[in-house]
């Protein structure tokens, strides 16, 4: 079982949690081969971290780089610098200078079909970008959700530079709500997938269903050889809706999850184990359940997009519209969970460590659940500590 903080850790505002800012639909109150590759060390084998972060952070907003964004969802970095950043709703992908700001639609991904919490969710560049030129994107469609793979061409012409998708898992299940959609390739080169169980609780616990694990699989969307199960993309399981996936230095896995009307989780994520969902919320210390490292009452919280930058894990709050800053002692927290940029820039989805103490920021005001003002949606850089 992972270390756990000190109950005063808690911040004490009740609330429910979907993706926030609306009443929960989902029974709360209120609310080719396979490529071989070795299961990364268990967070229990790897080292830990010399040293930690100090207790207090800081956050400085450098610059808007861009704004006017649609729904933002997903966000990957390109090996220049340039991100790519998903429209859930409208289904395009754009590319923004790293520098300027400057966007450029390079298309549209055909089958994706918006509803709810559902649409054009996650974004991946293959680790192998700058010979195979693929991006991995993480979709709902009519019958399923899916990750496919996509050719990105520079030399077309602007909003024709995707070529089409080359779907390499599907059957993830689909719903109006808890679709999940976070995808990133871990530092073994696999990719990562955090899925939801659309509502329906009990898929979380079945190891035959996709839906409420974290997934684990080679670029070709087939099981890697030292997953917990043969023949299995599920890495873990007992998850409720996963959209925060990031390693620290020591390649360990950190997941932020969504909570029903009680807790929402930071989870250090060991292959195999059981995060507990639907019959532990929170910390339960149950037997045969791993407990959250921290956690939150839904209100502050409601957690995607995480990354790792300058020894702490950032999370993005987007009914909590706040930053959290978790700092680290290798597996355990060293220091209470601390809050920036409250209420400041609304609902924040995404956070994506940008090299040394810069990270971007994504808002997601255009979600159906926020309150527009001029110039949303944005993505911010920030400066760490």
């Amino acid at each position: 079982m992972t270390a756990v903080l000190a109950a005063g850790l808690v911040l004490l505002v009740a609330g429910c949690s979907s993706e926030g800012g609306a009443p929960p639909v989902d029974g709360a109150s209120a609310g080719s081969p396979p490529a071989s590759a070795a299961a990364p060390p268990s967070p229990a084998a790897s080292p830990s971290t010399p040293s930690a972060p100090p207790a207090k952070g800081s956050v400085k907003v450098v610059s808007t780089l861009t704004e006017g964004l649609k729904s933002p969802w997903g966000l990957a970095a390109l090996p220049d610098g340039d991100l790519l950043v998903s429209s859930r709703d409208e289904g395009t992908i754009t590319r923004v200078d790293g520098e300027s700001g400057a966007k450029t639609v390079i298309g549209s991904v055909p089958g994706v079909a918006p509803a709810g919490e559902g649409g054009l969710l996650g974004l991946a560049v293959s680790p192998d970008f700058a010979s195979d030129h693929q991006v991995y994107a993480y979709f709902t469609t009519e019958s399923d959700n899916r990750i496919a793979r996509m050719l990105y061409d520079e030399k077309k012409p602007a909003g024709q530079q995707l070529g089409a998708p080359d779907t390499v898992l599907r059957g993830i299940p689909k719903g109006t709500i808890h679709n999940g959609g976070r995808i990133a390739f871990g530092p073994d080169k696999m990719l990562y997938a955090g899925t939801g169980e659309t509502g329906d609780t009990g898929l979380a616990q079945d190891k035959d269903s996709l839906g409420g694990k974290i997934l684990r699989m080679t670029p070709d969307g087939q099981p890697v050889h030292g997953n917990p199960t043969a023949d299995s993309v599920v890495y873990s399981y007992g998850h409720r809706n996963v959209q925060g996936l990031a390693w620290d230095a020591d390649k360990r896995l950190w997941a932020a999850e969504f909570g029903q009307n009680t807790w929402d989780e930071l989870n250090l994520i060991q292959p195999g184990k059981n995060y507990g969902w639907p019959e532990v919320e929170g910390r339960g210390s149950e037997s045969g359940f791993v407990d959250p490292v921290a956690q939150w009452k839904t209100a502050d919280a409601s957690p995607s997009g995480i990354a790792v930058a300058e020894g702490s894990v950032w999370m993005a709050g987007l009914r909590g519209e706040r930053l959290w800053r978790i700092p680290l002692s290798g597996a355990e927290p060293s220091a209470d969970p601390q809050p920036f940029l409250e209420e400041r820039y609304g609902r924040l989805r995404t956070v994506l460590a940008a090299g040394g103490d810069q990270v971007w920021l994504v808002t997601s005001e255009t979600d159906g659940r926020g309150t527009p003002e001029k110039g949303d949606d944005k993505i911010l850089r920030l400066e760490v500590k």
